[in-house]
């Protein structure tokens, strides 16, 4: 099949609820589905985000986020806890985009390997989709990790999903680095759905001289959430206590973070640091810069990778999550680069990991970083099969 003589049409659907690294990741595979001449609609149902989508049509349902750790309790977007009546109202909405756009591809971010709070919406659309003629193609895409599940049931659950709607699940990571059942360990019953992509990453990062952005300085990061806070106060303390003292740091504070949080990280800003909002071109600071100081969600991780900058990783290990410590211990283990435990983290202790950072190697991996280009490919093959 030439995909030129007839754009196939994609509804990707994304729900961020804390940090805004799902979104990112579907983002950077719109661009590139967009390239391939597909023709995308991405409907979000987190907070809206400014993200570049590459021409893409974005369609935010009602927002709802998470106001815990452990994703317990959402509200909407006055802040009030979602009831029976509001999620009826935004199912009903997901099922009105389904009838309008008629999609090609359904493609459903992490869903059912998590998202499970978003039943609700989801279940029905996927109802509408295997009684359709012809029936879509039904794609999962998740990342290297996923987050093990202690209820019983819920990995059979899960299964059953995946066993019942979905014809492939896209796996964004390198089985040379982790593969899906070292943290999902039941995937023998879906093998034959699965297919590793390589990692996902944003390449729109540009290498410049000396006065190029972000040259020569220190970029700290805590990705696009909220949860970071402690992580940026850290490092503005940790800088004249490390080798990098004479260095400016840059302090990118997340696009969901509140005003009130900003402004105190603005006014504890001693000489030599920068405080901003985060930046579109934060993959270009990365690109110049002498080191990066970040948690370790997937997107900062990989980026960093990408560039090849020297890297401190603090992983997030809030709630339930076990992704960021695990994928930086398997990067520290090859010598990529260096972790900083987010417990009991001081100016000192984070100084001295700057210190070390900066006195060894950048970080470079063996890793498959196509994954964008592959996914691209295999939709391609399968919507020609299809």
């Amino acid at each position: 099949m030439s995909v030129s003589e007839r754009s196939p049409k994609i509804l990707f659907y994304v729900q961020h609820l804390l940090g805004i690294g799902h979104l990112r990741r579907t983002a950077t595979l719109t661009r590139n589905l967009m390239r391939a001449e597909f023709d995308v609609v991405v409907v979000s149902g987190g907070h809206e985000i400014d993200v570049d989508l590459g021409g893409a049509r974005l369609v935010q349902l009602p927002a709802t986020r998470a106001t815990d750790l452990y994703f317990k309790v959402l509200v909407d977007e006055e802040g009030q806890q979602i009831d029976d009546g509001w999620r009826e109202k935004r199912a009903a909405v997901l099922l009105e985009l389904w009838e309008e756009v008629q999609p090609d591809i359904l493609i459903f971010e992490l869903f059912p390997f998590g998202r499970r709070q978003m039943r609700f919406e989801l279940v029905p659309l996927l109802e509408a989709a295997k009684g359709a003629n012809p029936q879509p193609l039904i794609v999962s895409s998740v990342r290297d990790i996923l987050v093990a599940q202690t209820k019983p049931g819920r990995n059979d659950e899960m299964l059953g999903l995946v066993e019942k709607y979905f014809d492939h699940v896209l796996v964004h990571g390198d089985p040379e680095l982790i593969s899906l059942d070292e943290t999902f360990p039941h995937t023998s019953r879906i093998k034959d759905k699965i297919n590793y992509t390589g990692y996902v990453v944003d390449r729109t990062g540009v290498k410049g001289g000396n006065d190029a952005p972000g040259a020569g300085e220190v970029i700290v990061s805590s990705g696009g959430g909220a949860v970071g806070t402690n992580l940026l106060k850290t490092a503005m303390k940790a800088r004249e206590l490390s080798s990098a003292k004479n260095k400016t740091w840059r302090v990118m504070v997340g696009a969901t973070v509140e005003n009130e949080v900003f402004e105190e990280l603005s006014s504890l800003a001693p000489t030599g640091v920068i405080v901003e909002r985060a930046r579109k071109d934060f993959t270009t600071l990365l690109m110049n810069c002498d080191l990066s100081i970040s948690q370790g969600g997937y997107n900062t991780v990989m980026e960093v990778l990408y560039a090849k900058c020297r890297a401190v990783i603090v992983p997030y290990a809030g709630g339930l999550e076990t992704e960021q410590t695990l994928r930086a211990r398997l990067l520290a283990e090859k010598g990529v680069l260096k972790i900083a435990d987010e417990e009991g983290l001081t100016p000192e202790k984070l100084a001295s990991m700057v210190t070390e950072a900066l006195s060894g190697p950048p970080a470079t991996a063996e890793i498959d970083v196509d994954g964008a280009s592959r996914t691209v490919d295999l939709i391609k093959t399968w919507y020609g099969n299809n």
